[in-house]
């Protein structure tokens, strides 16, 4: 069994949330913060060692008032990021020990995760050394200018939307951030593949939402309830109450 490293990306601006007290990660849903849901899946499993949770500097000191607690009870480790997603998962890496076979990078701000998917997609990074999940593109794709007129109707045949978790062998994502790639790519596997290193994408499921507006709040409370529970074991959490974070 390898040992699996999870860095929960959290330090983005949450610019289309439009609300006065929360970044969309540190929002509640169904009683708990966001980025709870999702470290609750990983911290279930016996082969994940060491999850970091990165957020903006900016964030610290809030983060910490409302959350420190749930830090130190749960063993999750705090790391700062920087205004490229890249600089975020670089310095969350950076606090991932040697020992860790597989890196694991979720975005925070998706709650609705099955142990199903992470299983798969685990299972498909331990053979190939990179795997993502991801979901077949099915609407119908427009391209449109900036007069908001459409100029072209875009294939979607072999289209994927990219998801996460995205799973790499350490070694491979450290050596794929000493790159220049490592200044323009979009996600962990573009820079991946940039290196050199093919990526294989792994069937994921539309329910496997990120929140960007207040109205997938509503959504993936609805989701979390066809999903199986969290279940960890031991007391309860310090985090289950649901007070807001302001």
């Amino acid at each position: 069994m390898p040992n699996i490293g999870v860095i929960l990306v959290a330090a983005g601006q949450s610019s289309r949330f439009r609300d006065a007290h929360y970044k969309k990660p540190f929002a509640p849903l169904a009683g708990r913060a966001v980025w709870l849901h999702a470290a609750e899946k990983f911290l279930d499993r016996d082969d994940v060692k060491k999850l970091v949770v990165v957020i903006a500097p900016d964030d610290r000191e809030l983060f910490l008032e409302r959350f420190g607690a749930t830090l130190a009870f749960m063993g999750i480790e705090l790391a700062e990021g920087g205004d490229k997603r890249a600089t975020s998962v670089r310095n969350g890496l950076a606090r991932l020990s040697a020992d860790i076979d597989l890196v694991a990078v979720h975005d925070a701000a998706r709650p609705c995760l099955a142990t199903k998917w992470i299983d798969e997609v685990v299972a498909a990074a331990s053979q190939t050394g990179a795997a993502i999940l991801a979901t077949p593109v099915t609407a119908t794709l427009k391209r449109v200018n900036e007069s908001q007129t459409i100029t072209d109707t875009v294939d979607r045949t072999g289209l994927w939307e990219a998801q996460t978790p995205q799973v790499f062998s350490r070694q491979l994502l450290v050596d794929a951030f000493a790159t220049e790639a490592a200044d323009t790519a979009t996600d962990e596997a573009q820079l991946i593949q940039a290196a050199g290193h093919p990526v294989t994408v792994v069937p994921g499921s539309p329910m496997n939402l990120k929140i960007t507006t207040r109205d997938d709040l509503r959504l993936a409370e609805q989701v979390l309830k066809v999903l199986p529970k969290p279940g960890l074991g031991g007391p309860a959490h310090p985090f289950a109450d649901g007070d807001r974070w302001r």
